[in-house]
């Protein structure tokens, strides 16, 4: 099923509007929302352009804050001097493996702290408490990605979920 265009709009404008609110910047989330519904995943800066009507600078600029994220990555067709943007199959995934990342540099940030002010101040038991939550997620993150991925495949073997496209997974992982 196709949706008309200016549903499909609307949708986009809905969806990278929740984006918003939980503090992604609007181009970006326009621009990411807009490759995740397109049917190849891949769409060029003139087609995004022309989708969300916006500058073709507008476009750049979200697709740089986007592939700093790892969420979308550019490629370009052979022979072609056009670059397409495509959005990655498991960007969920990926995002949550560069949150670690982040996680570990806070724990680092937390623990220095909580050495300065000294382990029994009251600033320090609120690093520490964030310190022991952040802990925590990274600790659990294996197991949780480990359970999900068999959920997947048990979805997708009893026909459940489509199975991800070749191809279209992020190469630097």
């Amino acid at each position: 099923m196709t949706p008309a265009p200016d549903e499909l709009h609307a949708y986009i404008e809905r969806f990278a509007g929740v984006l918003t609110d939980t503090g992604f910047p609007r181009m970006p989330a326009r621009v990411f929302v807009a490759l995740m519904t397109a049917e190849s995943g891949r769409l060029t800066a003139a087609e995004l352009a022309e989708t969300l009507q916006i500058s073709p600078a507008a476009v750049s600029g979200a697709v740089r804050y986007l592939t700093q994220l790892q969420l979308v990555g550019r490629e370009r067709d052979p022979g072609s001097r056009r670059d397409r943007y495509r959005v990655f199959d498991e960007v969920w995934r990926e995002a949550m493996l560069q949150r670690d990342f982040v996680l570990s540099r806070w724990q680092s940030a937390l623990t220095e702290g909580i050495r300065l002010l000294g382990e029994d101040s009251p600033a320090s038991a609120r690093l520490g408490e964030s310190l022991h939550f952040f802990t925590f997620l990274r600790r659990e993150m294996p197991a949780l990605l480990e359970r999900y991925y068999r959920e997947r495949a048990e979805l997708e073997a009893g026909g459940g979920l489509q199975p991800s496209q070749p191809g279209r997974t992020n190469p630097d992982s």
